[in-house]
């Protein structure tokens, strides 16, 4: 009974150990390098020196054109956002009704049940008064720097290039991720095979990470649940 009880109190302690394990990187599949395309092989013709899908011209740039080339791509994001809004709300209502006169006479009646209501009349009045003010102010600054190599990962009909890299870098606490995807006309890259973030289409800039400074940062599940719409207070 007590060996059982022992190897019950070893296993958190087990498990705590392994947890604070640096873990390595976790490659994402949908941002695996892709390979070149191998070129199809030549039908031999003539004898010809010159072979279909086997050409390389001595003048070319050094720019990215075909699947599997590398670009790098400059990361140049500098966003701000700013939103505010006022509003104020105000509503008096009053009402009255005037004790009619009879014969000359104010009317009353009696109503001995209630104190003070032996001459109780129909004059009435009902007043109310609603009053609201709300004002909300949301400010936002995004600021994204540095670079990263990506590649070709198709050419489309148009000619213009998907793109697609990812940077894994591991640290002390945790690990980093940089992804970039997206679309890429020729005409924007440089001559130094480079190209601003800025001009990709349909860009897509990830940076993420992992392990013990990223959990940190997070709230508790306990308090999402007294913030979230589930919450009836």
């Amino acid at each position: 009974m007590n060996i059982a009880c022992s190897r019950i109190w070893i296993l958190p302690i087990l498990v705590v150990f392994l947890a604070g394990c640096q873990s390595k990187p976790v490659r994402d599949p949908a941002f695996s390098p892709m390979e070149p395309v191998v070129p199809k092989a030549s039908v031999q013709t003539n004898g010809s020196i010159y072979q279909a899908g086997f050409e390389r011209s001595w003048f070319e740039n050094v720019r990215a054109r075909r699947v599997g080339d590398v670009l790098l791509v400059t990361l140049v994001e500098n966003t701000e956002a700013r939103h505010t809004n006022a509003g104020k709300v105000s509503k008096d209502t009053s009402s009255s009704i005037t004790n009619p006169t009879l014969l000359g006479k104010p009317f009353s009646f009696a109503m001995p049940y209630i104190k003070g209501g032996d001459h109780s009349t129909l004059q009435s009045s009902l007043g109310s008064s609603h009053e609201f003010s709300g004002s909300g102010e949301n400010t936002q600054n995004n600021e994204f720097s540095g670079s990263i190599s990506v590649m070709v990962t198709d050419v489309l009909a148009n000619g213009y290039l998907k793109v697609r890299g990812e940077k894994r870098i591991s640290m002390t606490g945790g690990n980093e991720y940089i992804r970039v995807s997206g679309i890429v006309r020729p005409e924007d890259i440089n001559t130094d095979n480079t190209i601003d973030s800025t001009k990709i289409a349909d860009a897509t800039l990830t940076y993420v990470g992992d392990g013990q400074n990223s959990m940190a940062s997070q709230m508790g599940w306990i308090a999402k649940f007294f913030i979230s719409a589930l919450m009836p207070f």
